[in-house]
């Protein structure tokens, strides 16, 4: 329905409103009634507000940035002084290399990248489409891959708790690492994405997508404020993610809770932009207000989105489609096509939810005894789960990276997701062939 009507709260509350009327055996009364304590019980949960008001402020944020002139001082700099960016390919190289390097936190990544690279599409005529896949196939895929942040939290949490409740016997850390090795759709993505920049590689509707132009950074500047307005709340970001999942975790980056990470992340990041634009009279106090303001009105409506994302992420969940699901797998599965089978469920899901981290939560607790018992890879199994969600959620128009990459990029969440989907089957498909591969080698 997303694809159809190119309206995704619409399509989200389609869905909503379906899954309840399933859940509540059709009753109109009972099914309203469920609705308003869905909605009040998700806007109780600390970590889902948090995600809200990131949502929100990092409009703000992106909005102090662009006004303060450190974008064009930026592009000045990389164009003029340094000379790295020349060509529209060098443009998405910067942009894929910022998200292979900032691996805190996948929104995070996603928006620095598009903060990054956006002044280029307008300088290049770059599409926002491209912009977004460069943003969107990076950030997800690198988080997984290396995790000092909070995938590596949550996927320790979920591993852990298997091994408490004596499913099986290992060190939790090192099958972490073990199973990271087979994270086959990250590695994949990173390749298929590099290579699509590196040879300008348009397929399907990528071809057809063009530049539009939003923002006013495509005029030549005699005189561009300094790349520093930009370029400090940026690295201040990155570095209050550490920070704050150090605090949150209690000395411990890996227990550390990742909403609270970046709530608190852009508020110190709003306050430092506070006294370092006004204090370096780069705009007034009533300019700032008025910035802020604006950002985080253009972003209210993302925030409504991944409200409705989790949402439904809530509905799937009380219908346990993930359960009923890997039920029908579990039914005479030959354990050479275990990974894979585990693979296409997990990317099943993660589409349908909309959520890698929610995707992990359901599959692991099914996946790990379903190979402890077929005597398969426990590690390629869980690497399975996480490609998959990684897969899933990359394909899904309801995932909150998607939503932010083509929010990052100044792109429509629709376009992103039609022109981003060959490019995510190639890798998917590459992935999978790599689980039969390594099941068949394995066993």
């Amino acid at each position: 329905m997303a694809l159809y009507t190119r309206s995704v709260l619409l399509s989200l509350f389609s869905g909503i409103v379906l899954g309840l009327f399933i859940l509540n055996s059709f009753d109109v009364f009972a099914s309203v009634e469920a609705a308003f304590l869905l909605f009040t019980s998700l806007l109780t949960k600390a970590w889902i507000l948090k995600t809200l008001g990131f949502a929100i402020l990092v409009g703000s944020i992106m909005a102090l940035i662009d006004k303060s002139g450190g974008i064009d001082g930026f592009v000045n700099f990389m164009q003029n002084k340094t000379k790295l960016v020349k060509s529209p390919r060098s443009s998405l190289l910067l942009s894929y290399a910022v998200g292979v390097i900032i691996f805190v936190e996948s929104s995070i990544t996603a928006l620095i990248a598009g903060a990054v690279g956006r002044p280029f599409c307008d300088k290049y005529r770059i599409p926002q489409a491209k912009l977004a896949f460069v943003c969107d196939s990076t950030s997800a895929p690198i988080s997984s891959l290396i995790i000092l942040n909070g995938w590596g939290a949550l996927l320790l949490g979920l591993i852990s708790t298997q091994i408490t409740h004596g499913v099986l016997e290992a060190n939790a850390i090192d099958l972490l690492i073990d199973s990271v090795l087979y994270n086959f759709y990250a590695m994949s993505a990173l390749v298929v994405t590099f290579l699509a920049i590196w040879f300008n590689i348009d397929i399907g509707p990528m071809k057809h997508s063009k530049y539009t132009k939003i923002s006013a950074h495509t005029e030549e500047l005699s005189n561009p404020q300094s790349m520093f307005y930009m370029l400090f709340p940026i690295l201040l970001m990155i570095f209050f993610v550490f920070v704050y999942l150090y605090i949150t975790g209690d000395g411990n980056i890996l227990k550390g809770s990742g909403s609270s990470a970046i709530f608190y992340t852009v508020l110190t990041t709003m306050l430092f932009t506070l006294f370092y634009y006004v204090g370096t009279k780069n705009m007034s106090l009533m300019t700032w207000s008025k910035t802020t303001l604006i950002g985080a009105k253009k972003l209210f409506p993302i925030a409504m989105i991944l409200l409705f994302a989790f949402a439904i992420g809530e509905v799937t969940s009380d219908l346990k489609t993930g359960q009923y699901l890997a039920s029908l797998a579990s039914e005479n599965l030959s354990i050479y096509l275990t990974a894979a089978v585990i693979f296409l469920l997990s990317s099943l899901i993660s589409f349908s939810t909309g959520t890698s981290w929610g995707t992990f939560s359901i599959m692991i607790p099914i996946a790990v005894p379903m190979a402890v018992a077929m005597d398969a890879n426990v590690a390629l199994t869980i690497g399975a789960v996480i490609s998959g969600g990684i897969f899933g959620d990359h394909c899904s128009p309801i995932s909150d990276t998607t939503i932010i990459s083509s929010m990052a990029s100044d792109c429509e969440v629709i376009e992103h997701v039609q022109t981003q989907l060959p490019y995510a089957l190639i890798s998917g498909l590459i992935a999978l062939l790599m689980f039969f591969i390594v099941a068949f080698i394995y066993n």
